[in-house]
Order: C-alpha cells, then sequence, then structure tokens
C-alpha cells in the first residue's frame, strides 16, 4: 500500500515560517510528480506547489509565490514545503500528493494518484 504522510504543521504567528515534510513510500516517489496542495474550511482544495522527478522543475500557484519554496531529497523519499512569511489566509490543511508520472501538465488539478492525511497549519494575526 503506497503510503504519504505529511507532517510539521502547527500554529505561527503571521511573518512566522513552517516546513513542512511529506514522507514516502519508495514506490510513491520514484519517478513520481508531486505537488502540495492547500484547503481551508468551506473553501476548495486549491494547489499550492509542485515538483518533478527528479526536481529539476517547480510550480506555485500565485498566491504563494516568492514565500513559499517547494523541494525533494529523493534519497530520503521525502518532499518538502519551506513556508515562509506566513500570513492569516495561509491557514489551512495542507496535503501532499504523487502522480505515477515524473511530469505532469496540468499539475494544478487535483489528478494525483496518492495523497497523504494532512496537517493543519494555522497563522495567527
Amino acid at each position: 500500500q503506497v503510503q504519504l504522510v505529511e507532517s510539521g504543521g502547527g500554529l505561527v504567528q503571521a511573518g512566522g515560517s513552517l516546513r513542512l515534510s511529506c514522507v514516502a513510500s519508495r514506490p510513491a516517489i520514484e519517478h513520481s510528480f508531486m505537488a502540495w496542495f492547500r484547503q481551508s474550511p468551506g473553501k476548495e482544495r486549491e494547489f499550492v506547489a509542485a515538483i518533478t522527478w527528479p526536481g529539476v522543475q517547480t510550480y506555485y500557484a500565485d498566491s504563494v509565490n516568492g514565500r513559499f519554496t517547494i523541494s525533494r531529497d529523493n534519497a530520503k523519499n521525502t518532499m518538502y514545503l519551506q513556508m515562509n512569511s506566513l500570513k492569516p489566509e495561509d491557514t489551512a490543511v495542507y496535503y501532499c500528493a504523487a502522480a505515477r508520472t515524473p511530469v505532469k501538465i496540468d499539475y494544478s488539478s487535483g489528478d494525483y494518484n496518492y495523497w497523504g492525511q494532512g496537517t493543519q497549519v494555522t497563522v495567527s494575526s
């Protein structure tokens, strides 16, 4: 069974930083395009950032570009999301996702093969 497990969420003041991690079982991460999504109460799930295999190309939502950085350590089967200059509107449950392909043209869609259980990020004003 493929598993993705997120961690690193928590409560932080506006302007602060958090680093999320997503640890994957090997079949999920090898040659996999991976991404972060988030969902706030009452809102639809939205794309945050994505990274190709093995990690050359990255993509960001306009709302986080310049503040968030996605990366991956393939030797550790782990993807990261470094979040800086956090804002209250970044409050959400953050999910990692993986596709079975190394590239994904429609990376902002929710069409991924594997999903984690989510980690809560709360930014206070």
